[in-house]
């Protein structure tokens, strides 16, 4: 992770290409590709027999029907990256039978290393992260798209929004680490952006999960996902429990 880390910052310090790709013109760079490459390289040979399901590699759904795949993010916030920001991580997750089991995420800039084991818990540079027990909103940190937390504002005005985070997969595991009690995401994440950010938040002793409270799988033919709820399980279940009455406000 931190060769990955360190392969990409050297690739911003000089000229590199961007590009945009897919019907949504998400962005791509030439660390995107290098990373990716490095990523699968290593990580192949760790566990030859696992699939591979990469942002920056195209899906081949029959190479990845093995009970084990490696997931990843490259660059995950890329758009971030290109722009010189430091919200910018690299996800990587070891997902068996669709639940992750080992993940790894590393913010290079910060030279934040976030590493969680299933049933191991989590930790950040070797230091264990757990999410606090409370249910009170009030004052909470949220952060996610403008306008989930512009509803949520009105429902709850002490909540504290916060700036956007531009990875995703670092937005979620900001609630593992205790900088936010609430992460959302919108319609439309994939499994790289998502593998590792869960099971840091799960063995930091918090939830990910879908609008109506089911936790992801990952690996499967559909890997794009519907909105996302990260906290701690009692904040976890009042938000449920504000957004399941608005559908349409949360969609």
């Amino acid at each position: 992770m931190r060769e990955a880390g360190e392969l990409a910052r050297v690739t911003s310090r000089g000229e590199f290409r961007r590009w945009t790709k897919g019907d949504d013109h998400s962005p791509v760079s030439d660390a995107d590709i290098a990373v990716n490459d490095l990523l699968h390289d290593k990580l192949t040979k760790l566990r030859p027999d696992a699939g591979w399901l990469s942002e920056e590699t195209e899906d081949h759904p029959p190479g990845r029907t093995q009970d084990t795949a490696w997931i990843v993010d490259p660059i995950d916030g890329t758009r971030a990256f290109i722009s010189g920001r430091d919200d910018w991580s690299i996800s990587v997750a070891l997902v068996e039978h669709g639940r992750p089991r080992l993940a790894a995420l590393y913010a290079p800039v910060a030279d934040e290393m976030f590493l969680a084991l299933r049933g191991g818990g989590a930790t950040l540079n070797g230091a264990p992260m757990c999410i606090d027990s409370l249910a009170s909103l009030d004052g909470a940190r949220l952060a996610g798209p403008k306008r989930y937390l512009d509803r949520l504002v009105t429902l709850k005005p002490d909540i504290q929004p916060q700036p956007k985070v531009h990875s995703l997969a670092l937005r979620l595991t900001r609630v593992a680490q205790g900088v936010l009690e609430v992460a959302f995401a919108s319609p439309g994440s994939h499994d790289w952006d998502l593998a590792a950010a869960d099971l840091l938040v799960h063995e930091a002793g918090g939830l990910l999960t879908d609008l109506s409270g089911q936790p992801l799988n990952y690996n499967r033919a559909h890997i794009v996902h519907g909105a996302l709820v990260a906290a701690g399980p009692a904040r976890h279940a009042a938000l449920l429990g504000l957004v399941r009455d608005r559908p349409r406000e949360f969609a």
